[in-house]
């Protein structure tokens, strides 16, 4: 599917430079909305969906094809149009609540459909095709033509917790609009459901769904109402139609409503949920018409995606790059009704006063990089975000993994809430919430939640706590979907650097005694280095351990660091790097630099890369969306080694962070499936939007960006304040393998390949030289290049 349905979208922005350090450069005319693709993303398993959304809003509206992530570039038909996704998951169950479609034909007995027979009003049935031609994607904005029916246009807008489709119906005479709460996305179980017609223009009800990875059933609550009145209706079931029924409710099955129109030419309908009750929905009902709210959606889009501002580059990149900024701010999602009301963790229902509560937190992925993007563009939003988590441990008795709505799912391993809450300390997202967050931190990292407790929390403690590892033990218990010590391995690693973090922010509040245990936990990684092991000519690599402390051997022997068993999502090779909180440590066990660097090279495929860094990328690195095993390359697709590119950085080679983040570069394109692997919540997007501006927050607690040579030959971050973070570039070009040969910060020259937090939000202009990445430029190669490794001992 390359190059399916391409758009090249040409596009100039203006840039505001500080005027302490530069001379104003005229603003471009554009649009930024122009430059998105929401279409990037819906193919070759992105996950990501084509429809309306607000920025981090609670409700989308978006088709339903055949993927179980919603729209699919390739299908053929459109079953309904959905009011909740989530953009980039990996797992099924995730969303389409609430599926309304318009249609036209007679509804009755032997009717166009017939209610005799309840196969009619299954979505798969009855679903529309519809064309690319004209089909439309942008922030707050989709169009699609369906081209059943006679034909009907469809467009779709969202506020926060509103989502409105106007339908445009080329035939006159009765049309109808089908809204499905039995059915929502492929594989999407729906346990149960309701519905409810109310006077002339309105029907509400309920859906019961199956939470993401596997997780317990849930409830969402809507409400729909149309802009004219319908003449004729009713509802279905399991058992069929049935013309002038008001109501249907029960458990699993075919059920939904039917309202029809005489002739209404163009009808909008107007749909707001809840996850709190029916009164919740109705007081998010937001009808201002559709006109009105796609125009204030969309100058909310603007305003969050001016925050970065880019001159220069191919004109796809620049749709890449801002597609990549819009995906990094739809979640996470807006929890709490417009009265403040959010259903917690415990069951009961809040309140958030004065601040927003959020949900889904995808937090094995988006610990990485787009928490720290957040942070950086929008500290406030990043504090809620903070102070949601928090409320969590409160009303759960624990920190999560992967949250989903109110529950937690226990999906993935390790402990990347620790990394992620850190983080969100060291970038000022705490302020006034450091003992509380520091506390629930503590409690995470030492201990182990109950059985009776529905949270696994960090489930390989006992032997972590005890011995330095995590036991390796395919059949332990769990209560989600993972659980650490069946990925003891990689669980001990991502331990070890959560411990590191969490050292920093111990260090930053006066606890010295505990900074100085976390900060030798963080060198955990070390016990299950085996230097007897060898592979493709490098000896020492990661290696599962047992209970007790013996090495695992595979039943067929002997170990290999290309296998699967006791890594999650990842072999050895991987998740070797996963250790960027200690590089002089790691580098040790590795025979030194040079072995090190050339290890490095090894994994990158880096000679071929220099040669063809795009066909490297396909064809060496990249084996498939969920290809995680019997692997020795970097796979860009997943989340373990994102970082790896900025190891080069660490170990005193930057000028090959530059080359690799480039290749990795070229699977992001201006396509349906121009996203590496899925989304993830807009990790992978946050990862491309920073790795373009030319830093990269390697090192969780740190506030260290590690550096490369950006993509673009001018951006500027725009930071709260009025402050400006400049990078310029001369001569850079997203497709070329270029490195840094040198760099100015604030008119000063930088031999470091790293910039500090302090040093961006106080504003900074970073002016970088480049070069050819085979020229091995001596930018940042010698003492003091690389930042200082925090728990290194």
């Amino acid at each position: 599917m390359r190059g399916l349905g391409k758009l090249a979208i040409a596009l100039s922005l203006g840039v505001v430079l500080p005027a302490a350090l530069v001379t104003p450069v005229e603003a471009a005319p554009g649009d930024v909305l122009d430059a998105v693709n929401t279409f990037i993303g819906t193919q070759d398993d992105g996950n990501t969906f084509p429809g309306a959304s607000a920025p981090f809003g609670m409700t989308q509206v978006s088709p339903i094809g055949s993927h179980y992530a919603g729209y699919r570039y390739t299908d053929t038909a459109i079953r309904g149009f959905g009011h909740f996704f989530l953009s980039g998951a990996g797992c099924w169950e995730q969303g389409g609540l609430v599926s309304t479609l318009p249609t036209t034909g007679t509804v009755g007995p032997g009717g166009d459909f017939d209610t005799a027979n309840p196969a009619t009003f299954d979505q798969v049935r009855y679903a529309s095709p519809y064309t690319h031609d004209g089909e439309a994607g942008k922030p707050g904005y989709y169009k699609v033509h369906l081209t059943g029916y006679g034909g009907v246009d469809v467009e779709t807008t969202a506020t926060t917790r509103t989502g409105v489709e106007r339908y445009t119906f080329d035939r006159s005479g009765p049309a109808n609009v089908f809204v499905n709460t039995g059915q929502a996305d492929d594989k999407e179980p729906v346990s149960g459901s309701s519905v409810r017609i109310v006077g002339d223009r309105t029907v509400e009800g309920t859906v019961t769904s199956q939470a993401f990875c596997g997780g317990k059933p849930y409830t969402t609550y809507f409400v729909t109402t149309f802009d004219k009145p319908f003449t004729a209706y009713g509802t279905w079931s399991p058992g069929g139609g049935a013309p002038g029924s008001r109501d249907s409710a029960g458990g699993t099955g075919l059920r939904g409503a039917w309202l029809t129109f005489a002739d209404p030419g163009q009808v909008t309908a107007t749909t707001a949920i809840s996850y709190v009750d029916a009164d919740g929905a109705h007081r998010n009902l937001s009808v201002n018409g559709f006109d009105r709210v796609r125009a204030e959606t969309q100058r909310a889009w603007r305003s969050e995606l001016s925050s970065v501002d880019i001159r220069g580059g191919a004109a796809d990149n620049r749709v890449v790059f801002y597609t990549s900024l819009y995906h990094s701010l739809l979640q996470p999602l807006t929890a709490n009704d417009v009265d403040g009301r959010y259903r917690g963790f415990d069951n009961q229902i809040h309140r958030a006063v004065g601040w927003t509560y959020y949900q889904y937190f995808s937090l094995w992925d988006t610990y990485r990089t787009q928490n720290q993007l957040l942070a950086l563009l929008r500290p406030a939003r990043a504090h809620d975000i903070a102070r949601s988590i928090l409320a969590i441990h409160e009303q759960g008795g624990w920190l999560p993994r992967w949250a989903y709505a109110n529950q937690e799912t226990n999906t993935m391993t390790g402990d990347p809430v620790t990394p992620y809450l850190v983080d969100l300390w060291r970038f000022g997202a705490l302020r006034g919430l450091e003992a509380e967050a520091y506390q629930a931190l503590v409690h995470n990292a030492d201990e182990v939640p109950p059985a009776s407790s529905p949270f696994e929390g960090r489930a390989g403690n006992p032997g972590y706590q005890s011995a330095g590892f995590v036991q390796y033990d395919p059949n332990f218990p769990k209560k989600g979907q993972d659980v650490d010590p069946q990925h003891g391995a990689s669980a001990t690693m991502e331990y070890a650097l959560g411990d590191c973090s969490l050292s920093l922010m111990a260090a930053g509040l006066g606890r010295s005694a505990d900074a100085r245990a976390f900060a030798a936990k963080g060198r955990n990684y070390r016990n299950l280095w085996d230097a007897s092991v060898s592979d493709r000519g490098f000896t020492g690599f990661p290696r599962p351990k047992v209970a007790g402390g013996a090495w695992f051997t595979p039943a067929d022997g002997p170990y290999s660091p290309e296998g699967q068993d006791g890594f999650h999502e990842g072999t050895a090779w991987q998740y070797q790097w996963l250790a960027q909180q200690d590089v002089p440590g790691l580098m040790k066990l590795m025979g030194g630099q040079q072995s090190t660097i050339a290890r490095l090279d090894d994994y990158f495929a880096y000679a071929d890369l220099l040669a063809d860094p795009a066909k490297t990328a396909r064809e060496e690195w990249v084996t498939g969306p969920y290809n995680y095993y019997n692997q020795f390359r970097y796979n860009p697709n997943n989340e373990p080694d994102l970082h790896a590119p900025w190891m080069y950085d660490l170990a005193g080679a930057p000028w090959k962070t530059s080359a690799v983040v480039r290749a990795a570069h070229t699977l992001f394109t201006n396509a349906p499936n121009g996203v590496t692997g899925n989304d993830d919540l807009g990790e992978m997007s946050a990862w491309y939007v920073l790795s373009s501006l030319g830093l990269y927050p390697g090192v969780p607690g740190t506030g260290q960006f590690l550096v490369n040579a950006p993509s673009f030959p001018k951006a500027v971050v725009h930071l709260d304040g009025g402050r400006t973070v400049v990078v310029s570039a001369p001569g850079a070009q997203d497709r070329s393998v270029q490195a840094v040969a040198g760099l100015r910060v604030n008119g000063i020259p930088s031999d470091r390949a790293w910039i500090s937090l302090e040093q961006l939000t106080r504003g900074a202009f970073m002016d970088f030289r480049l070069t050819g990445a085979d020229s091995n430029p001596a930018w940042a190669t010698g003492p003091g290049g690389a930042p200082p490794a925090p728990c290194a001992s």
